[in-house]
């Protein structure tokens, strides 16, 4: 049986399900640290009930935005979160001087090419405007992407990880590329020939991904992580618990279902 409760915390919004246990005295509380987007969707949906019929509770504390669910569990005040990429971490630990430990990585939704005016890669042709994100990180993703293809080429030393419009070589396809907010793009799809999409932001505005036309190959340090406080929480057995969860055989093959009956969501799967 499952006990669904709203508490209030200074603005924050908590739900907790609960499931009962042969001894409640034995019973550990996972306070989750979600924020908007596709991942902690994901964790509740298809792990959270996984851990409840271990005896776990899981406690969903709701944040706006990553970084205030970060700040949480570096205070102690959340112990998970499912929500950022090992770069984002790195950069956050750096900057907060903080300790947070990816302990898994998660099913990843990609950024993706999706059609705006035009809906074949093949129909590009000199002038069209493709949006992308300005953010470096995606803006970085972007480029990648339009390189796989096949539209521009870059420069034999051009750094990988931290693209500018600088490395281009040769724009083969003769694009017009137009840097937006992220949030942005899907509303101005109708502006544009194409569009290159973060997979949670897609996700977010309700786009088709049955629609995209070409995904980007996920590099390492942006597949999606399941993250803890520190590097001693790392080795808790609800941690072990929720890292076999995610690395089931069978929650893979949920995420396999999704992706073969569902036009909300693309989920890569790490290996």
């Amino acid at each position: 049986m499952k006990h669904f409760v709203k508490l209030g915390l200074l603005g924050l919004s908590a739900t907790v399900l609960a499931a009962c246990s042969s001894d409640s005295s034995e019973e550990t509380t996972i306070r989750v640290a979600t924020s908007p987007g596709p991942y902690s969707e994901l964790f509740l949906d298809q792990v959270a009930p996984k851990l409840e019929e271990e005896g776990y509770t899981v406690q969903e504390i709701e944040f706006t935005d990553l970084r205030s669910a970060d700040v949480a569990l570096q205070e102690g005040s959340a112990d998970l979160n499912v929500d950022q990429h090992s770069l984002y971490l790195a950069n956050f630990n750096e900057e907060a001087g903080a300790e947070l430990t990816a302990v898994t990585p998660v099913p990843t939704v990609p950024t993706g090419l999706f059609p705006g005016t035009k809906d074949d890669l093949a129909a590009v042709s000199s002038g069209d405007r493709v949006g992308i994100p300005d953010d470096p990180s995606n803006y970085t993703r972007a480029l990648l992407v339009l390189r796989k293809a096949g539209w521009i080429k870059f420069s034999e030393d051009a750094n990988l990880e931290n693209l500018t419009v600088d490395d281009i070589s040769e724009n083969t396809a003769g694009i017009e590329i137009v840097p937006m907010q992220s949030a942005s793009i899907p509303r101005t799809l109708e502006d544009l020939a194409y569009a290159i999409i973060p997979g949670s932001i897609a996700y977010d505005a309700g786009v088709d991904f049955s629609t995209m036309l070409l995904a980007e190959d996920v590099r390492e340090d942006l597949l999606l992580q399941a993250v803890v406080s520190t590097p001693e929480t790392a080795e808790e057995d609800w941690v072990e618990a929720v890292v076999d969860i995610y690395n089931s055989d069978d929650f893979q093959s949920q995420i396999e279902e999704i992706n073969n009956n569902s036009d909300e969501t693309y989920w890569i799967i790490p290996d």
